[in-house]
């Protein structure tokens, strides 16, 4: 459970809630959507994601390997997820910067699945970091630490939040 503003109020968020309004998320990106990314499980601070298999991921099609863009992306989006559901209401907050170190190659045919957590929210910076890994996370394919800069509710669109968990039902007050 994790706990978010509404009206003045905090109210109690289910991590299937979370995973509702994650996938709500994923699914108006373009690219993500397209890909078919799935939101498998959050418990907030933490997520974990799922992207399927599909020929467009290769980058090398000669020895069969997912492109670097591709876990670069899943990194970004995973740790941006995180973030969404680390904060006490929703808020846009852009990648300041993400590193990615690759310990192997994502060999084609097999799912990506990717999970992150924030490590730590300031004022103005919420701290990530993130693993991706195919057949076991005791052997990851790459790991990223991503940074992502508040831009607080006044640079936040109006109903954002409200759209994030517009088909939910109210949660519970605390």
């Amino acid at each position: 459970m994790s706990q978010r503003e509404q009206g003045g109020a905090t109210a109690t968020v289910s991590g299937e809630a979370w995973q509702r309004a994650l996938t709500r998320f994923v699914t108006v990106i373009p690219h993500t959507r397209e890909l078919g990314l799935e939101v498998m499980a959050v418990d907030p601070p933490e997520v974990r994601l799922r992207l399927p298999w599909s020929d467009d991921l290769l980058g090398d099609a000669a020895r069969g390997l997912v492109h670097g863009g591709v876990l670069t992306m899943l990194l970004d989006t995973a740790c941006g997820s995180a973030v969404l559901c680390a904060l006490p209401t929703p808020e846009v907050c852009p990648t300041l910067d993400l590193r990615v170190d690759h310990f192997r190659p994502a060999a084609g045919g097999q799912p990506i699945w990717a999970s992150a957590r924030a490590v730590r929210v300031s004022e103005s910076v919420v701290f990530t970091e993130g693993l991706l890994w195919q057949e076991s996370v005791e052997r990851p394919v790459a790991r990223g630490i991503a940074n992502f800069v508040r831009l607080g509710p006044r640079n936040t669109p109006a109903g954002f939040v409200e759209a994030l968990f517009a088909e939910d039902e109210e949660p519970s007050h605390v």
